[in-house]
């Protein structure tokens, strides 16, 4: 085991060495991470994952391009090789079936493999996600154009947080010294070069197979969300035949850590019920 709490276990994923977290024991739960400038598993999770473990067994990878995972020189980040990865991940750990929670990138990925392999999806929670069509937002063009400093670090997760206390000098500058490390932020700025438009567009699941969606979905979202709008999830509850929503007052786009108690409790009734 590494020093370093975000590295953990590795297992060989679509041909990548594929860094993971895997506690708990009960029903499988996978997390997908958002796409943050220097973001692991660890760092989206590290709040959810030792409570969600109190009823389930969780496995949370890097995914293609981020952390911790393998990022060869010739990787090429689109929807459907990251679909084709997390897919992957479930097989190497033989997974046939697992609860899916999906944060902002996470679940536009979730969507995507839920609406390809039906199948492997027992419930969906999806966070301030992505994954249907929406105009970018300044805060999100600021995410996917970080250019690696302190301040610009620290003027993200203003905008990423609702309450300035939980932005600390000390965060802002672990969360900069993770996107600083070698490799992260080349894979990083391949991934969505502007004009950034067309990055929403190639996450969205069309409506017309949204609305074939039957997997149990729970929607949760910051009201002051400044990355991910509010719409965008109440957009996804209209075309999802078989979801519900909740919406957190005075919270931004990190619900999973802004109201971490509420936010595990509900998504643990959540998939305990289905």
């Amino acid at each position: 085991m590494s020093a370093n709490p975000e590295i953990s276990q590795t297992i060989l994923a679509h041909g990548l060495k594929t860094n993971y977290h895997d506690v708990g024991h009960g029903a499988p739960v996978m997390l997908i991470h958002g796409s943050g400038a220097g973001v692991s598993a660890f760092a989206n999770w590290r709040l959810t994952m030792p409570a969600l473990a109190r009823k389930f067994r969780v496995v949370a990878p890097d995914m293609a391009g981020f952390g911790f995972t393998e990022r060869p020189a010739n990787a090429v980040y689109s929807l459907e090789n990251w679909v084709a990865h997390a897919l992957g991940f479930l097989d190497a750990l033989k997974l046939d079936r697992v609860h899916l929670v999906g944060n902002s990138f996470g679940g536009a990925l979730s969507l995507a493999l839920a609406t390809r392999a039906p199948e492997r999806v027992a419930s969906l929670v999806l966070m301030g996600s992505a994954g249907t069509h929406f105009e970018l937002t300044p805060g999100l063009d600021a995410a996917w154009g970080y250019t690696p400093s302190l301040e610009n670090m620290r003027k993200l997760l203003d905008i990423f947080a609702f309450d300035r206390s939980l932005v600390t000098d000390e965060l802002a500058r672990l969360r900069y010294e993770a996107s600083i490390r070698p490799g992260f932020q080349e894979s990083f700025s391949q991934m969505f070069p502007a004009p950034r438009q067309r990055w929403i567009d190639a996450l969205a699941t069309p409506d017309v197979v949204l609305r074939e969606l039957q997997a149990p979905t729970l929607l949760i979202h910051g009201r002051e969300d400044r990355v991910l709008p509010l719409s965008s999830t109440l957009r996804l509850f209209e075309l999802i035949p078989n979801a519900e929503l909740h919406v957190f007052g005075r919270c931004g786009h990190w619900t999973q850590i802004e109201h971490a108690a509420r936010f595990n409790q509900l998504v643990s009734d959540f998939m305990g019920s289905e």
